[in-house]
């Protein structure tokens, strides 16, 4: 029996190679939230700087739903789906264009209802990814026996 090697591609007792893994991310549910909107932010800044397109927006939110579910550790499933959409809100700030504080209030909400597909979609994601998680980790719990 070859014994593995760090960084993967050693072969296991069942005699199956595995390539490199991925680190076991696990955010919390703030942590989720805090991942989420910054990561936005970022990116919506970072789009502004560049002339801001919606559909890239839309993607990179899809992009970033799809982490911070897969990311969030069981516990916090809900937060997830919960954080998406703040996250979306959050990103746009820098998008929009208005004077003051009720005109940028009128934009965030303005590009709200154009992007509503995006935001619907993301957050989607989110949830489903999150039932699929959670779907997942009872049916390997039933294959153990009940969890004490």
């Amino acid at each position: 029996m070859r014994e593995g090697r760090p960084g993967g591609g050693a072969a296991s007792a069942g005699g199956a190679i595995h390539g490199p893994r991925l680190p076991q991310v696990r955010l919390t549910g703030l942590g989720a939230g805090l991942f989420c909107a910054a990561v936005m932010s970022a990116l919506g800044g970072l789009l502004a700087l560049l002339g801001g397109a919606g559909a890239v927006y839309g993607v990179l939110y899809l992009l970033v739903c799809g982490a911070t579910a897969l990311w969030v550790r069981h516990a916090d499933l809900l937060a997830a789906p919960v954080a998406a959409p703040i996250a979306f809100t959050a990103g746009l700030l820098p998008l929009v264009e208005g004077d003051g504080f009720l005109g940028t209030l009128l934009g965030v909400v303005t590009a709200l209802a154009g992007q509503a597909l995006w935001l619907y979609a993301g957050t989607a994601l989110a949830g489903v990814t999150v039932l699929l998680r959670r779907a997942a980790a009872r049916r390997g719990a039933g294959a153990r026996g009940p969890v004490r």
